[in-house]
């Protein structure tokens, strides 16, 4: 399969992505819809949902991408592996949660990553970031009991901000008390982790969980 060529860069503010996605017939997507859900939003080109699927067969993998062509390929990467347990949806997800959580039943989401979103460097772009105050306040919603968040990027001011504001929401609570995570808790790194860590640079991570 010819590899798909995208901007890089896709302004979420655009006119062009603020129709929010319609909730999912779960049960048609995955082939035991009971089972715990991992959202990975802005999973680019899918590779590391992906790997995560076929390591945690038990998991359902939901994939949530604003480049509509990366995940037009994904998903025929995933119906070509024949993988039940995975799936990858075009949308923009600061305004796409919570048409999108309020579907699933309770307690079914239990693990999200956002993993080396855009940095967006200029202050005037702020608001076009990926970890607003509204998407974290959908996550506390709808995030199970006990469920956790991991955040991961190469830029530290951007791994800040998430940081922090994930952690000015009472419903999630920062685990362990060094200030970065030294390695990543789940087994599969992103393709950004490995490049960043093969050229000796530092990754801030930051694991969360979400409380009574």
């Amino acid at each position: 399969m010819a590899a798909v060529r995208v901007r890089q860069h896709v302004n979420p503010l655009a006119q062009k992505y603020s129709t929010p996605a319609n909730p999912l017939a779960w049960e048609k997507i995955y082939a035991c819809s009971h089972q715990p859900l991992h959202l990975d939003i802005g999973c680019a080109k899918g590779r590391f949902v992906l790997q995560m699927a076929q390591v945690e067969p038990n998991w359902n993998f939901l994939g949530l991408e604003i480049r509509e062509p990366l995940v037009v390929e994904a998903n025929q990467l995933r119906c070509e592996l024949g993988l039940t347990n995975l799936h990858y949806l075009y949308c923009n997800a600061n305004n796409s949660l919570q048409p999108l959580l309020s579907s699933l039943p309770i307690g079914i989401l239990q693990r999200v990553t956002i993993q080396f979103p855009d940095p967006w460097f200029k202050t005037r772009h702020a608001k076009r970031r990926v970890v607003q105050p509204e998407l974290v306040a959908d996550l506390a919603n709808y995030l199970a009991v006990g469920g956790v968040v991991l955040l991961q990027s190469d830029m530290e001011f951007v791994a800040i901000e998430m940081r922090d504001r994930f952690a000015a929401n009472p419903a999630f609570q920062k685990v362990g008390t060094e200030e970065w995570l030294a390695e990543n808790p789940l087994p599969v790194p992103t393709e950004r982790e490995v490049y960043t860590q093969n050229k000796g640079e530092p990754v801030y991570r930051v694991l969360f969980e979400k409380r009574e």
